[in-house]
């Protein structure tokens, strides 16, 4: 399998700089998920990886040798792009087994590659079917199938579930993982939806106008995001943010004044925080309650009932929005105003510049 080492890996078009100067490796057998808004640059980041678009400066490694010259079926990595891409004459065996075909390989060899494929992805039984007999997930299985028989040092996923409902989309990642733990192989995986990053990957690599914002698992990106810009886009709702300013020492943190006269006792290392600085308080909404008595609340908004968990959406008194994650049954109604506390041992603080300075949350 491969091992990968981008080294200040740039992307320049003309006077525009898409990729900015990336420095990452990737683990052999690693499943790496680069995730980010759409223009951020990641399919790009892939597609230089493979072989698609040319490395303007930098360096790409794969298994220790320089591969930036190196033709894109050479590298030894295959790429499963967002459209399937399936020639519709063809059934799904002679899709599979095609570019083995065009690269002479005997008929026989094809066959058992192909079998072994189809045994992996569950397509067993539709291998003499043609793409419009099947339905999505099984298209998009088809492609997968089709980097699996070259047997490649790794593979490289574009948005492969974007063109799937959502039920797929779930079934899908689920197949996805388990591929990946069967195939004991490199993956590299692009998607702008940080839930599909969170679920699938061992680490997610947060991308942002070209800029790598953090590299690190699932959980390190969720409990300590290192700027506003991660923390705001890895979890779903987001982190709520409020402003403050700090205003003096307080029980081994700061007393952080916020918009409306509010006061809030946070915890932050000694000497982190200048008094008077500005700073921004982070907080999960399931790290919010409702209480008969917080320094946070307002007039709830809007409920969405999502069974298991219920969102409050809550107008404060500055005009902001609060979302609080709860399970909570009581009958809350549009219109009622609410008191909401805060864990303070699950806070995040960020500075001026949107860095982090401290986060509660545990490791």
């Amino acid at each position: 399998m491969a091992r990968l080492e981008l080294h200040q890996v740039g992307k320049f078009y003309a006077n525009f700089e898409a990729i900015k100067a990336v420095e990452l490796t990737i683990e052999d057998r690693e499943f790496v998920v680069f995730v980010g808004p759409s223009g951020c640059g990641k399919s790009t980041l892939l597609r230089m990886i493979a072989g698609l678009e040319e490395i303007t400066s930098g360096d790409l490694v794969i298994d220790g040798v320089r591969a930036n010259a190196i033709p894109p079926d050479k590298r030894g990595l295959a790429m499963v792009f967002q459209s399937y891409a399936l020639y519709p004459h063809m059934t799904v065996a002679q899709n599979m087994g095609f570019a083995l075909k065009m690269a002479g390989v005997a008929k026989a060899e094809i066959a058992e590659k192909v079998q072994a494929a189809a045994r992996i992805l569950q397509l067993d039984a539709v291998l003499s079917r043609r793409p419009r007999m099947l339905s999505g997930g099984q298209r998009q299985r088809v492609a997968i199938g089709r980097a699996i028989v070259r047997n490649p040092k790794g593979f490289l996923f574009d948005e492969p579930l974007s063109n799937l409902d959502a039920a797929l989309r779930v079934q899908m990642r689920t197949e996805l993982v388990k591929l990946h733990q069967d195939l004991a192989a490199t993956m590299i995986y692009v998607t702008h939806d940080q839930v599909e990053a969170m679920t699938m990957a061992d680490r997610i690599v947060v991308l942002n106008k070209g800029h790598v914002e953090q590299v690190g698992t699932p959980l390190e990106l969720y409990r300590r995001p290192a700027n506003l810009f991660v923390a705001g886009f890895i979890g779903s709702p987001r982190m709520n943010f409020f402003q403050g300013r700090a205003a003096q020492p307080a029980n081994g943190g700061i007393a952080l004044e916020l918009a409306g006269g509010r006061t809030l006792q946070v915890p932050a290392p000694a000497g982190a925080v200048a008094l008077g600085s500005p700073l921004t308080l982070g907080i999960r909404p399931e790290h919010l309650v409702l209480a008969d008595a917080g320094p946070l609340g307002g007039q709830v908004d809007v409920i969405e009932h999502l069974g298991a968990e219920t969102l409050l959406y809550v107008k404060d008194p500055t005009g902001g929005t609060i979302v609080v994650r709860t399970d909570d049954l009581a009958r809350v109604r549009p219109g009622a105003a609410v008191s909401i506390a805060l864990r303070p041992d699950r806070v995040s603080l960020f500075d001026d510049a949107g860095n982090a300075i401290s986060h509660a949350t545990p490791d």
